[in-house]
């Protein structure tokens, strides 16, 4: 009986010798999500790679000061005026990766359709100045693009389209909620939550992500009080955030002005080439016309 009691005490401390360290390095690796998810999710890069000159493009260089009483932490942006008949201004906003010179084929196309537009770079992308991004400076760095073209620029904010592609559609969201008299919203191949985005893996199933998580970039929520026109775009071939996320977007938007257009074959990049067809450009084109008007700038 002994011997048996003394093999058991055995197998016990054996199995709390293993378990504690499987403790420790589970409560470790969730430690680290919490301290160090920006730095999981924001893929920034300071070397901006192409520029509006390789493509020919007319543009001006933009720096704005985040705080108008000290010129330490500044973004750093493009104006590319409107080619031909200007329809309207729009405020780009990017995804999670590199920087705005990743984003200038979407820009050469939205300049021919007749659009001005202002790219900016978030604190911590391509050249703009600051510390690396978390989601509540990425929407203060939204507010200060928009306020440069309202106040700087003296743009009327019923001509500013807030257009933004996947992580940037989520920063279009909150301003677009902070920002109601703006022309319209064009959301492109976004997200719902964040939390939605790791549900899709399932190794992150296995950790209390909805308690680690402060990245939440909650825009299911959000979009509940849209007032504004809303047009939702998404590749139906997106292999990073599927479809179905703008259609449940699309379906919880409290606009009655609003669209969801899906894209066939279209995959996430904003480069996709079936987003540069004709017939897509002529319906963001459409979409602007009909929801707002012909936008005059004043």
């Amino acid at each position: 009986m002994n011997v048996k009691i003394y093999r058991s005490l055995g197998k016990l401390t054996s199995w709390w010798r293993w378990g504690k360290w499987v403790t420790l390095v589970y409560l470790s690796i969730c430690l680290s999500l919490y301290l160090c998810q920006e730095r999981l999710i924001f893929k920034p890069q300071a070397t901006i790679k192409t520029t509006p000159t390789d493509r020919n493009l007319v543009h001006q260089d933009v720096w704005i000061p985040i705080d108008q009483k000290s010129s330490a932490d500044k973004l750093f942006g493009w104006w590319i005026p409107a080619r031909g008949k200007k329809i309207g201004t729009i405020l780009y906003l990017h995804g999670y990766s590199e920087n705005i010179g990743k984003n200038l084929d979407p820009a050469d196309r939205l300049s021919q359709l007749g659009f001005d537009l202002l790219l900016i770079d978030y604190r911590g992308y391509g050249k703009s100045i600051g510390e690396f991004p978390f989601e509540r400076q990425l929407y203060a760095d939204a507010q200060v693009a928009w306020d440069y073209l309202v106040k700087t620029r003296k743009i009327d904010p019923r001509n500013i389209i807030i257009y933004g592609h996947s992580m940037g559609g989520a920063i279009a969201i909150d301003l677009a909620t902070r920002q109601p008299q703006a022309s319209s919203l064009i959301v492109q191949s976004s997200f719902t939550s964040m939390s939605a985005m790791t549900d899709r893996y399932w190794w992150l199933k296995l950790l209390p992500i909805k308690l680690l998580l402060t990245q939440e970039f909650d825009s299911l929520t959000k979009v509940r009080s849209l007032k504004l026109p809303v047009l939702y775009i998404h590749g139906t071939a997106d292999r990073f955030v599927p479809a179905e996320m703008s259609r449940a977007l699309y379906q919880a938007t409290f606009s009655t002005n609003k669209q969801l257009v899906l894209v066939a074959n279209a995959q996430h990049e904003n480069s996709s080439p079936e987003f540069t067809t004709l017939e897509h450009l002529e319906m963001i084109t459409q979409f602007v016309k009909q929801s707002v008007g012909i936008i005059k700038q004043q």
